[in-house]
């Protein structure tokens, strides 16, 4: 059974109201409930709906999984004034009309735990967007399915994007939790009780299992899938007073794919690891998805 919240965000200007459904989805890889919410476009309607399957009638749309940071929820563009941004932006005619949908990922990192309990990437491949792609209007090839996040959600787009460049045509990632440290680099810096290398002990373990680190490493993918990630459009930034230094990750980043070749949008703006780094360059992030969902067609 689904728990259906349906949240409408109203006084928007010019008719462009957009709304936004949050409801539940019972998962058989989890074992448990998965808290989403979906973002629709104000031209989303759906005059009917067949039984088990999507709604009739009406356009199809393009996709952009959004993955929010650690200690944030599904709810995270709502409650950051990410969403009015959005909107704000599709009244100016700066992005066209597509879905956003934000699945509920807690602390995993978007990734398989090491120790299998949590297998959250076989979640969300293998259930969540099958179930997305079946109940909502949505235009489900590669080209206008893209995936973003912020921090430790930036983490996981680049993660997903790189280890299943065949799946998505776009990424992009704001922040992104990224350490250019090897396994070992990263122990001697949990020991020692650093900040941010403390964010992935409990994920990788600690010890580290340097073959789950590599299997999991946008560094290490970029190298191994390096002929299909060329394929993607890709997009990020960070901050140049990180808090936690995710700004030599994301240089790092930068430059193994220039040794790879692959072709990729970076900047590096004044700001540190804050909400409003994240609302002063949300638009950048949205308006590129856009660009290539506008080419697809």
């Amino acid at each position: 059974m689904l728990l259906l919240a349906l949240l409408t965000l109203g006084n928007l200007p010019g008719g462009a109201q957009g709304r936004v459904e949050c409801s539940t989805i019972n998962s058989r890889i989890l074992k448990s409930s998965v808290r989403y919410c979906a973002f629709l476009p104000s031209g989303y309607d759906a005059p009917s709906t067949q039984k088990g399957g999507p709604p009739r009638g009406g356009r199809s749309y393009p996709v952009l999984y959004y993955l929010h940071g650690l200690g944030d929820n599904e709810r995270s563009l709502v409650n950051s004034g990410g969403f009015q941004l959005i909107q704000d932006l599709r009244e100016q005619g700066k992005i066209g009309d597509f879905l956003i949908v934000t699945p509920e990922g807690g602390r995993t990192f978007y990734i398989n735990s090491r120790d299998g309990r949590t297998p959250f990437s076989d979640f969300f491949l293998s259930e969540f967007i099958p179930y997305i792609e079946h109940h909502y209007r949505i235009r489900a090839q590669r080209s206008t399915r893209g995936i973003m996040g912020i921090s430790m959600g930036g983490y996981g787009a680049l993660r997903f994007a790189f280890a299943f460049p065949r799946l998505f045509g776009s990424v992009s990632a704001q922040s992104a939790a990224l350490m250019p440290e090897s396994p070992k680099g990263l122990e001697v810096a949990m020991n020692s009780g650093i900040r941010q290398a403390g964010l992935l002990g409990d994920v990788f373990g600690n010890p580290i299992d340097v073959a789950f680190w590599k299997l999991n490493s946008p560094f290490a993918l970029a190298r191994k899938n390096a002929a299909d990630i060329s394929k993607l459009r890709i997009y990020f930034d960070c901050g140049t007073e990180d808090e936690y230094g995710f700004d030599r990750g994301a240089v790092a980043l930068h430059e193994e794919l220039n040794k790879e070749k692959i072709k990729h949008e970076f900047h590096l703006y004044s700001g540190g690891h804050n909400l409003v780094f994240f609302l002063q360059h949300l638009g950048e992030s949205v308006e590129f998805h856009s660009r290539v969902f506008e080419g697809a067609r």
